[in-house]
């Protein structure tokens, strides 16, 4: 009998926090559950977000602030084109309307063969993010 698993979380390296926060705590709705110690200025090079549910992530930063190149480099972000973050939202119709009205260019939602309502975005550092909820459901 293997271990009894409580929770699973991905930890992604993100070019500009402050970017990734305004995504995905902003934007998405997840919430600051814990974060490294802040710099002087405030701010914190990794934190642990949850959202309802067993949503979790965590970012942490790819570079040190001193190190920080002054952009991301586009080949490291085209490599994440194989990621995604599927996310479940029940309410898809209003999420498509409110991230339409926070300027995101989006389709959708569209439904899948085998039955999933989906909307597709991008996240600040190319990772892919879908929300989605079974179509029979919502």
């Amino acid at each position: 009998m293997g271990i009894k698993v409580d929770g699973l979380s991905t930890l992604i390296q993100v070019f500009d926090m402050e970017a990734s926060l305004a995504f995905y705590r902003d934007l998405l709705g997840l919430e600051i559950y814990m974060t490294s110690t802040p710099l002087e200025d405030g701010h914190f090079d990794w934190c642990w977000l949850k959202g309802p549910g067993n949503a979790d992530l965590m970012l942490n930063t790819m570079f040190e602030r001193e190190q920080r190149p002054h952009r991301a480099d586009p080949a490291r972000m085209d490599a994440h084109h194989d990621t995604c973050f599927y996310i479940g939202c029940k309410d898809l119709d209003a999420a498509h309307t409110y991230l339409r009205e926070h300027g995101m260019d989006l389709k959708g939602p569209t439904i899948t063969p085998y039955g999933a309502k989906q909307i597709y975005l991008k996240d600040p550092d190319g990772y892919n993010v879908c929300l989605q909820w079974s179509a029979g459901d919502s």
